[in-house]
């Protein structure tokens, strides 16, 4: 049986992010056609059911988003592979955010027609503040894209980051003819004529084939090769611990769509990607993957996953030590024991009951409302918390009722639940208690609405309040006379008073006001 070093060297978890559409789920696809785990890959816009494996949510296979992180695991090349595919969307960013803290590397995808668009960069930020390793690919390469050397120069001026180009684009669109590969020294030809043309070797200096070829015949060998020679005088060179301290990408080109230059990249990846890595207590302390001592946070709640059962998952990362199936654990926060019995792992669109995991796996933990994202858990005695996950105040604020008054019940554990997930808020008005949700981004409401309806048979009436600043107010300093409709007083889950400032005009007027009283943007 091999040993807990030997398993957590075979790990490898990472994330995929991305601007929306520029072929992240594509690429999970492709990913998971490599691992032997679908027989064909699926296309967000599919047609006749034909949905993307990692898209299970209905509203994400109506509207063609990804707006939930999805937990995808296979076996390839000898190593047990983890992907996180996370919400391209910029509603949903404070999931990906979460999702970040569970991954040790993450695959940047980019539209090379596109470049560097808002939302990559912003996840890039994310990404850098950790010094995450992270890999890039440029992708949708069979389509007329940008010149290859302004997307890299684009990728290293914007965001920051030096680059190094693994693989090199021959053309693209529809004279895409293949990639000169860099690192393995050989040409990938796009559709080649039969599968021994598919690799063309270099000779040993790495500039010209090894063998003459009719590609040598087309006008853009040339081109490739002079920019071939200027990426070797000019640019970055490979360094390994730079790679891993997030401060050189390695650059690939191909298209997710196409299956082109997928199996290099992955295999590429899988030479570089880190193994599991050490994360921080709350006491500054580090837990190292190889520990004896099994431990693991919760970085996701999600319900339903399976409608016909009604279920309720709690994804945990596991950081140190073995998990073995009916196993008691401790639930850091509430210092309650718990055993894990009901547990699973996602093989694309499928479950399957874990007997063992171990370090930088992830696992589904089944929940009848114990956990809460962030959570730690433990086994033994020795206590672990680790690093809070981070939370985003809401902008944004709707009134929230059942449209049926008898479907009260259903109603309240539809709220109730969602709002376990953290993708939206939930506060109470002081008064009144009616139920007010709060949210980063206006889609979260949309798919709310659509989830209580179709997982909950409950629709709901939502009354938009607009924008507002969420400030939190300690309870001693609190009088409810110094709510006004400016400054509407409301409760969150739990139970600290927080105060809705309709603008920052009125969160001066009332600074002026209560100069004494202290207003804090999370408690």
């Amino acid at each position: 049986m091999a040993s807990l070093q030997e398993e957590l060297q075979t790990r490898r978890t990472f994330a995929i992010i991305s601007h929306p559409d520029a072929g992240k789920t594509t690429i999970t696809e492709q990913l998971l056609k490599l691992g032997g785990v679908v027989r064909e890959a699926g296309t967000v816009k599919g047609r006749k059911g034909n949905f993307a494996k990692s898209d299970w949510m209905e509203i994400e296979q109506k509207r063609g988003i990804s707006v939930t992180s999805s937990v995808l695991q296979f076996d390839f090349d000898g190593k047990r592979i983890n992907i996180l595919d996370t919400p391209g969307h910029e509603d949903f960013s404070e999931d990906t955010y979460r999702t970040l803290m569970a991954v040790d590397s993450v695959i940047m995808v980019v539209d090379s027609a596109k470049g560097i668009e808002p939302q990559t960069k912003k996840l890039f930020e994310i990404v850098s503040e950790r010094h995450i390793p992270i890999f890039t690919f440029f992708n949708k390469l069979d389509r007329d894209g940008r010149d290859a050397l302004d997307l890299v120069d684009e990728l290293e001026s914007t965001l920051g980051i030096n680059a190094y180009p693994m693989n090199w684009p021959i053309g693209s669109g529809q004279i895409l003819a293949g990639l000169f590969d860099l690192y393995h020294n050989n040409v990938e030809v796009f559709r080649p004529e039969s599968e021994a043309e598919r690799f063309l070797p270099l000779n040993a200096a790495g500039t010209d084939l090894a063998e003459p070829n009719k590609l040598q015949e087309n006008s853009l060998w040339a081109e490739t090769r002079d920019e071939i020679e200027m990426l070797k005088d000019a640019g970055n060179q490979f360094d390994e611990q730079a790679v891993m301290n997030g401060e050189l990408t390695p650059v690939f080109f191909g298209s997710a769509l196409q299956g082109f230059g997928i199996e290099t990249f992955l295999q590429t990846y899988m030479q570089f990607a880190p193994a599991p890595s050490a994360k921080k207590t709350v006491s500054g302390d580090e837990v190292e993957p190889a520990t004896e001592q099994f431990s693991g946070f919760v970085f996701k709640i999600q319900a339903n996953m399976n409608p016909n059962h009604r279920d309720r998952i709690a994804f945990v990362r596991i950081v140190s030590g073995e998990f073995e199936r009916g196993m008691d654990v401790t639930l850091a926060r509430t210092n309650k024991k718990l055993r894990l019995s009901n547990v699973t792992q996602f093989m694309a669109d499928t479950r399957e009951n874990v007997e063992n995991a171990y370090p930088g796996d992830i696992i589904g933990v089944y929940d009848t409302g114990n956990f809460q994202i962030g959570d730690t858990i433990y086994a033994g005695k020795k206590a672990v918390e680790f690093e809070e996950l981070p939370t985003f105040t809401p902008e944004l604020f709707m009134r929230v009722h059942a449209k049926n008054v008898l479907k009260q019940k259903s109603f309240h554990k539809g709220v109730t639940q969602l709002v376990q997930e953290g993708t939206i808020q939930m506060y109470t008005a002081w008064d009144s208690g009616d139920y007010i949700l709060g949210a980063v981004g206006a889609l979260q409401f949309e798919v709310f609405q659509f989830r209580m309806e179709n997982e909950y048979n409950t629709e709901v009436s939502l009354e938009p309040m607009g924008s507002k600043i969420a400030r939190w107010i300690h309870p001693e300093q609190l009088d409810p006379r110094m709510a006004s409709s400016r400054n509407l007083l409301v409760r969150d889950r739990a139970e600290q008073p927080v105060f809705l400032f309709e603008n920052q005009f009125a969160e001066r007027w009332f600074k002026d006001k209560y100069p004494d009283v202290d207003l804090e943007e999370k408690l």
